[in-house]
């Protein structure tokens, strides 16, 4: 039977499970994907989270003991979110060790309810990272215009940085202004830029989400025949854009010092839309150095009859900005699509967080009064 995971791997695509639970974790879930799925990365998000510790009872002994024990509501999420990075981590340190840090990382996010203000996410994301306490850790802050700055004095720290919440072209070329100005200040501060990686998690499925409801609402054949084309055009556009950057002479001169580049992530690359090929956001974004992030269900449908023929973006820059232009000549307005998609998406990361709080609350509670 063809792997076909493997042959994506082989294509130069990195797969990171777009997951984590303490069940994951117990039941060795987690290293079997390693070991037979070809996984070499995990991400997180508030989302992931909420749900893992509204299911099941993994986590109760330990919000009992921490209950019992007179802790916060903020020191008892933080220590159940970093104690499954951490272990993660630990999971996947034979990839880091493998890859030299390219692969075998573990995105942890900073609260959403500072994406916007930049001084609070760069004390917290520092607190994560020593609180994870491993070196295959990643600090995952949202690219909001306030974010960019936090992304850069982190990195200057010399932190590693998933930048999430990227959905616009224009925001992914100040995202990857960011990441040089952090590593030329780390390279200022005395940092290896050797053991500085990022990853910016360029956002998928959402594109055609939006795009596609406006679309049905213009309702011509013109506009039927675009839909599920925004997302894909969007990130290869994305690629392209990444492939000018790391070919500047800025870039060079931080490569020259040892620099890994910032690979791009392809993020909610889960179909939406059934009408559409769930394996759509893998198959259709096969390029060199980068990552995909999938939830198991699309990494299992990838496996099983996902099919890999090769790059699939550096040959369709052409395409793309012809489907964008399309789009606009309809009316469908990208800067407003991107906008909105930044907001709501800061929006859904606030509500799940809000969710996980006032659950691992009320469990507080009733472990304090039992």
């Amino acid at each position: 039977m063809t792997d076909h995971l493997a042959a994506l791997a082989a294509a130069g695509v990195s797969i990171w499970l777009d997951d984590l639970s303490r069940e994951r974790l117990q039941t060795g879930n987690l290293a079997a994907l390693v070991a037979h799925q070809h996984v070499t990365g995990v991400t997180t998000n508030p989302s992931i989270f909420a749900a893992a510790l509204s299911h099941g009872s993994a986590y109760d002994a330990d919000i009992s003991r921490l209950g019992q024990a007179g802790a916060s509501l903020h020191e008892v999420v933080t220590t159940l979110t970093t104690d499954d990075v951490r272990a993660a981590c630990d999971v996947m340190r034979p990839v880091y060790d493998a890859t030299s840090g390219v692969d075998g990382r573990v995105s942890i996010e900073v609260d959403p309810r500072l994406a916007h203000e930049a001084a609070p996410t760069v004390e917290q994301a520092v607190a994560l990272h020593a609180r994870v306490d491993r070196p295959n850790v990643m600090i995952k802050i949202p690219a909001t215009l306030e974010g960019l700055p936090a992304i850069t004095q982190v990195l200057a720290q010399g932190i590693s940085v998933n930048v999430t919440l990227v959905f616009s072209l224009n925001r992914y070329r100040a995202v990857m202004n960011a990441f040089l100005a952090g590593l030329e200040g780390a390279r200022a501060a005395g940092h290896d830029l050797a053991t500085i990686h990022s990853v910016a998690s360029f956002f998928v499925s959402r594109v055609d989400t939006e795009v596609d409801k406006r679309l049905d609402a213009i309702g011509t054949d013109a506009a039927r025949a675009l839909k599920g084309k925004a997302a894909v055009a969007n990130a290869q556009l994305a690629y392209q854009a990444y492939e000018e950057v790391f070919a500047t002479p800025r870039w060079r001169s931080l490569a020259d010092d040892g620099a890994r580049p910032q690979r791009p992530l392809w993020a909610s690359t889960g179909v939406k839309d059934p009408a559409y090929p769930d394996t759509l956001y893998v198959t259709g974004l096969v390029a060199p150095g980068t990552v995909n992030t999938m939830p198991e269900k699309t990494m299992q449908a990838v496996a099983d009859h996902g099919v890999v023929t090769g790059d699939t973006v550096t040959g369709e820059y052409a395409s793309a900005e012809a489907t964008l232009e399309a789009l606009e000549a309809l009316g469908v307005s990208y800067a407003d699509v991107v906008e909105l998609l930044e907001r709501d998406g800061v929006a859904k990361f606030e509500t799940s967080w809000t969710g996980l709080l006032a659950g691992v609350d009320a469990a507080l509670i009733k472990a304090r009064t039992s």
